[in-house]
This record gives C-alpha cells, structure tokens and sequence, in this order.
C-alpha cells in the first residue's frame, strides 16, 4: 500500500475509483448509499484534505441536502463505519479512505503547513506499538497513528526561504 495524498496523480481518477468502489461495497453488503452519504463521500474525495462535519453540513445546505449536523454527522458516521472514510483525531475532521475496498490499518500525516493529510501505511508501526504495550502488560484495544509535520511542498517552500 503506497501513501497516498502528497504526490501528484489523476485525482479525477481517485474519486471516480474510490465511489466505484464504495457503490460496488454497498449492493454487495446490502448498504444504502443514499445520495447525502454519496455526495459526503465525493466532498470528501474532492481533496486530500481532511473536513470538520460543520463544513460538510455547510455544503449540504448550500445545496439544499440538509441543514442539520445530525444529517452530516450521519452520513460521517456511515462511511467511517464501512471504512470509506476515516476519523483524524487530531483535527476532529474526517478524510476519505485512499485504499477503499482494501483491508489496511492506516496512519496520517498532517501537514501543519497546508493541513494536506496523506494516508500511508500504518501496520509497522502498530506492531511496535503492540509489542512495546504487551511488554510493559497493557492491553491494546485500538490505535490510531496521526504525525504532524510538513508535506514535501511546504518543507520545500521552508527550506527556500
């Protein structure tokens, strides 16, 4: 699984691929893919950027798909749930699955420049988490692996100055 977010690529082809996927998912599970939670999904899709639930909501008003959090945190909350989107801790915001369809354990990287979030590998690391907390007793439930720093752009952009 590549990182997915800093480096350029077809994004049309991205948000096409990802709402393929996510359509395909939901007749075979026997979800409902309801046009609020369609369109959540593509605004999510529209950048690699992660998205507070009152910027969804604001959107959906604009367009006359609801004025209520309850009916953005609801379409959120379905596509965290069947893995088409994922919560960043960090920012309370959410951000859309870059490996839709594949079963991974993610970690992100947030850009404190820009607020970019890439979506990269995250089992190494939650091994070595595991390993660290099964020695030391603890029992690990979950993990969630978020590191700030700076995407290639603005590192460059830093580094010019």
């Amino acid at each position: 699984m590549d990182p997915v977010g800093f480096e350029s690529h077809d994004h049309d082809h991205c948000i096409s691929t990802a709402l393929t996927v996510a359509e395909a998912e939901c007749r075979e599970k026997g979800l409902q893919l309801t046009p609020v939670r369609k369109r959540v999904l593509e605004l999510l899709l529209s950048r690699h950027k992660a998205m507070g639930a009152y910027d969804v909501l604001e959107t959906l008003r604009e367009e006359g798909l609801g004025s209520q959090p309850p009916v953005a945190y609801r379409a959120l909350d379905f596509l965290v749930t069947h893995g088409f989107a994922h919560r960043i801790e960090r920012l309370n915001a959410f951000i859309a699955c870059a490996h839709p369809g594949e079963r991974h354990a993610p970690s992100f990287l947030i850009c404190r420049g820009c607020s970019a979030v890439a979506e990269a590998p995250g089992r190494p690391a939650a091994r070595a988490l595991r390993g660290a907390a099964e020695d030391m007793g603890f029992v690990l439930e979950r993990v969630m692996i978020e590191a700030e720093g700076l995407c290639p752009e603005c590192a460059h952009e830093g580094s010019a100055a």
